[in-house]
């Protein structure tokens, strides 16, 4: 999670357990507009069989159905999953096996659209040996056959007024930011072009990254242009902070205050 930076330094923040493992979150977040109910990313899912999982040690009592449900809100009440992009701890929740039957796959979310770029869908679809293990054809594809699939124009750069988006590459091609308008501030769902407060400094790069020079540079351009502007960050695999702020230092950008979105 941390690239070439070594585990003395990063394991400050985000302290290993005895398997050399780190706790990250997999937060997803929903936005209502009007009369659509938008859900950006949903998580794992649970597709994938035991040996897949063991490599991940899922814990935890939070899940996507869970948290819906406490506000209020079902799967058939979602109108748009907007995907950051399609590793498969970002989309898997989307698609789910019919009857528990592996051979049969329905959507989660039968009333929505799914959102993602052509761009982005043909590198997923066509994937380098890099990344192929974290794009799994059932989380993906299924999206298309069911006729629920919708790109995004990249030039407007907006899924509606109120919610635009901007692009990143360092981490995987054309992954989508997005910049929402919220009680009076602009809010950015990070994804994994900011994991957490532990990957704020510069050489902080996941090794996960396909071009990790390019995120250095989209990473500097962002925290800059957060600190300036007092961006809201919304960080989706924090484990423990929910959203941050950051600020301008004499040795460069550095995290100012964490809170809960809640508390705006």
């Amino acid at each position: 999670m941390f690239g070439v930076v070594p585990k003395v330094l990063w394991s400050r923040t985000n302290p290993a357990d005895a398997n050399n493992l780190c706790t990250w979150a997999m937060r997803c977040l929903l936005v209502e507009i009007g009369d659509k109910l938008i859900l950006i990313d949903n998580g794992i899912g649970d597709k994938q069989d035991a040996k897949f999982f063991s490599h991940y040690y899922l814990h935890g009592e939070d899940n996507l159905e869970k948290s819906l449900r406490e506000k209020g809100f079902s799967f058939n009440d979602i109108t748009d999953n907007f995907l950051t992009h399609l590793h498969f701890d970002h989309c898997g929740g989307g698609v789910r096996y019919k009857n528990h039957d592996a051979s049969q796959f329905e959507m989660t979310f039968p009333n929505a659209r799914y959102w993602t770029n052509k761009n982005h869908w043909d590198w997923a679809t066509q994937p380098n040996a890099r990344e192929k293990a974290s794009f799994l054809k059932e989380n993906i594809l299924p999206m298309q056959d069911s006729g629920q699939l919708s790109f995004l124009d990249l030039q407007e750069r907006k899924l509606m007024n109120g919610f635009e988006f901007f692009t990143a590459d360092g981490h995987t091609d054309k992954q989508m930011i997005p910049k929402i308008s919220y009680k009076g501030h602009t809010l950015i769902f990070a994804a994994d072009l900011l994991p957490s407060v532990g990957h704020i400094p510069l050489p902080y790069v996941m090794g996960y990254d396909t071009r990790p020079l390019i995120t250095l540079e989209e990473k500097r351009h962002f925290l800059e242009e957060a600190a300036l502007n007092q961006y809201v960050i919304f960080l989706e695999h924090d484990p423990i902070n929910e959203c941050c702020t950051v600020k301008m230092t004499e040795k460069g950008v550095r995290l100012d205050q964490t809170f809960s979105l809640d508390e705006l």
